[in-house]
């Protein structure tokens, strides 16, 4: 039996980890989940799943869900970063899915990093944020971080029996998301309905709308480097719009090896979950007969702006990732709440990045620092 916590249990891939636990509910346990608002999918969660902890960010909410519980409930409902941090180091779990959003999972993780957990990594931010710091505090202490991303997971599943130094280069996959092939004049005009609309993969609705700018296969760009410990140049996005390759390895005598399967995040987590051992499930299999074709295309930089972005933050290095990060969050949730259009978002995150210099990363304070600096020139800009 493996035991695991999950952070982030009623988003997208914390529903899906739980769909995984239901297929494999002889070997796998959920010790501990958290939340932030959703307490009623917790409250069903919690019946059904009898989880030890249970952590909600609002103690307000914390209370309500305490409430609906039968008084027979064994479950402990905590609240707050305290919560979130209890649910992470929670002691009988060994795996820790990082499912939570945004740069809130940063010191969690840590956290359990310093737990000597293994830590199926969900929250790109950490890396994003955090990189090389991150990776060597997982080293010094011993804790495995496997990739939950469709996308590193394929890279992850790649390297397996190969030496990363033979590698030449990544070759990493995107969608194109809702605008594939649309130029700047398009975009001027799209609506949050429009980008919510992902032709091939349902998620929450920042990933959604970072997928519809390509800010998330940025993001994935800047983790792909900290996770297999490349560089930049050695990365290529290739726009895949089918979605069934979810990315691919090419070595140093131009072998290349891909991963393909069907849009199904079930299936990353699954492997994360029981990583080396590879385990059957009642999913769907993959027809190439029924694909028919596959298409790539390079994705335009210039009208997508964020991709660029993403890879200069990386040649900056230091903080410039963590304010790119940071700047990406904040207008997000604008263009969400519609006080700022679609292109805002990378015009945005353009400006703030000239305005910063990036200092070298080496606790999570200087993260935090970085973001709140974000924060401040964001809302000192003129509307």
């Amino acid at each position: 039996m493996k035991y695991i916590s999950i952070l982030g249990s009623t988003g997208s891939i914390g529903t899906q980890t739980l769909e995984v636990v239901r297929e494999h509910a002889d070997r796998l346990k959920v010790c501990a989940i958290t939340g932030n608002n959703n307490i009623r999918l917790l409250k069903e969660q919690i019946l059904e799943f009898e989880p030890e902890l249970c952590s909600v960010m609002s103690e307000e909410k914390a209370s309500e869900l305490r409430k609906m519980l039968p008084a027979d409930c064994r479950t402990e409902i905590t609240s707050g970063m305290e919560g979130l941090v209890q649910a992470a180091e929670f002691g009988k779990s060994e795996i820790i899915v990082t499912a939570i959003s945004g740069m809130i999972g940063l010191k969690p993780t840590v956290a359990a990093i310093k737990k000597h957990k293994k830590i199926a990594l969900a929250n790109k931010e950490t890396l994003v944020t955090g990189g090389s710091y991150i990776m060597e505090l997982a080293e010094k202490y011993n804790a495995p971080i496997l990739p939950v991303d469709s996308e590193h997971s394929a890279i992850f599943q790649c390297l397996m029996a190969n030496d990363y130094k033979a590698v030449n280069k990544i070759l990493l996959t995107a969608s194109g998301g809702p605008f594939r092939g649309r130029d700047t004049e398009y975009l001027k005009n799209v609506t949050v309905e429009d980008a919510l609309k992902h032709p091939n993969w349902s998620m929450g609705k920042k990933i959604t709308i970072d997928s519809a700018t390509l800010m998330n296969k940025g993001l994935e760009v800047i983790e792909a480097k900290f996770l297999f410990d490349i560089e930049p140049e050695q990365i290529e996005v290739l726009v895949h719009p089918q979605s069934i390759i979810h990315s691919g390895v090419e070595f140093v005598d131009h072998s290349t090896i891909a991963q393909l399967g069907l849009p199904d995040m079930r299936v990353p987590i699954q492997f994360a979950l029981f990583y080396p051992e590879r385990t059957d499930n009642s999913y769907k299999s993959l027809s190439l007969t029924d694909i028919g074709t596959l298409t790539f295309e390079k994705p335009d930089m210039e009208v997508f702006k964020c991709l660029r972005l993403a890879f200069d933050a990386l040649k900056a290095g230091g903080t410039m990732p963590a304010v790119l990060n940071a700047s990406n969050e904040v207008c997000v949730d604008l263009f969400l709440n519609k006080k700022i259009s679609f292109l805002d978002i990378g015009n945005i995150n353009e400006q703030v990045m000239l305005k910063h210099s990036p200092v070298k990363i080496d606790s999570i304070e200087t993260i935090t620092e970085a973001e709140e600096w974000t924060r401040r020139i964001i809302k000192d800009m003129p509307d």
